[in-house]
């Protein structure tokens, strides 16, 4: 596995490109700690930082696109069914799931670019946009605006912290810890939004 990593990320910048689509499909490893990696071994000065967060951005996008495209092809009774029948293995509730997928109803545009922050559904929830035949340019360009910005913050925090590579489990470590509660503290507050918006509604 680190010689089919090393082979990989020794084609450059198509190698970056070839790991952002995989993690988007397979999210494993998560994508937070793949861009830190990246920004910390693959970007020793602002320009080389900035092709990087290209080529990602672009290719996490493609990713997005490839669920859509599975969404728009299964329709939305055979995509939920997936969902609920295989979305435990992949970390993704149902009920989550089910609940963007009213969102995007209500405003597409909006929950294709919150998508992008929340875990796992970041990865999968364009199925559901594909699946409500959703307008794929709209959902194209806020879904780029999303992952540019989730990818940029990593790849700077990467890139800040690349002559600390030495210590690399430990600074790596406590970024995960502090996106992880960023991401509980994301979803807590999106789920009481969803109470909010259904009481209202009752």
């Amino acid at each position: 596995m680190t010689d089919l990593l090393s082979a990989v990320l020794g084609l450059g910048l198509l190698g970056a490109a070839c790991l952002a689509f995989t993690e988007k499909i397979l999210p494993a490893p998560p994508s937070h700690v793949l861009l830190l990696f990246l920004g910390m071994t693959r970007a020793p000065d602002l320009a080389a930082l900035g092709a990087l967060l290209a080529v990602t951005t672009l290719a996490s996008t493609a990713g997005c696109l490839f669920w859509f495209a599975l969404g728009a092809r299964l329709g939305p009774a055979r995509a939920d069914a997936l969902v609920g029948r295989f979305g435990r293995y992949m970390f993704l509730r149902q009920e989550t799931y089910l609940r963007f997928s009213g969102a995007y109803r209500r405003n597409h545009m909006r929950a294709s670019l919150l998508a992008q922050f929340v875990p796992t559904v970041r990865n999968y929830l364009p199925i559901a946009a594909g699946a409500l035949r959703l307008p794929a340019l709209p959902f194209a360009l806020a879904t780029l605006l999303g992952a540019m910005l989730w990818n940029a913050g990593f790849l700077l925090a990467g890139y800040a912290m690349r002559d600390s590579v030495h210590d690399l489990p430990t600074v790596a470590f406590r970024i995960m810890a502090v996106v992880l509660a960023l991401e509980v503290a994301f979803l807590i507050a999106l789920r009481s939004h969803w109470r909010r918006v259904e009481a209202a509604r009752g």
